[in-house]
């Protein structure tokens, strides 16, 4: 039998990212990838461009992989984790297919928000159920 998130723990899977006086929401999935990611927030970080793709920041401590796919294929508006450096990932641009990339959700609309030179200061808070 497949399971089901239920209403409230979509809701409660979802995250505000603040981008200057923007803000985006996007959608986590639920793995132990992303509740490890959760537990960090709300965090502040300055992201910055990695291959004119992805917006990158360190995060203050590496995530659980534990049940985590080998590596993923991001496409345009996917919030990764990149284990193998401990990196948070924002996609604007398509990439390709990375060993240890593990997706956390996508940005539900708003990317271009991202798709801007140089670094970006972010807020993250994770959006609360009323």
């Amino acid at each position: 039998m497949p399971t089901e998130i239920s209403t409230k723990q979509a809701e409660s899977m979802k995250i505000n990212i603040k981008v200057k006086d923007k803000v985006v929401t996007a959608t986590l999935i639920d793995s132990k990838t992303t509740q490890d990611f959760i537990s960090l927030l709300p965090l502040t970080l300055t992201l910055e461009d990695y291959a004119r793709t992805e917006k990158i920041s360190y995060l203050p401590k590496r995530l659980s992989t534990e049940d985590a796919p080998p590596g993923s294929d991001p496409a345009v508006g996917d919030i990764a984790y990149y284990a193998p450096w401990g990196n948070l990932a924002m996609y604007y641009s398509d990439s390709e297919y990375a060993n240890g990339l593990v997706i956390l959700g996508k940005i539900d609309g708003g990317i271009k928000a991202f798709n801007v030179p140089g670094s970006v200061e972010v807020a993250i808070e994770l959006v609360q159920s009323q």
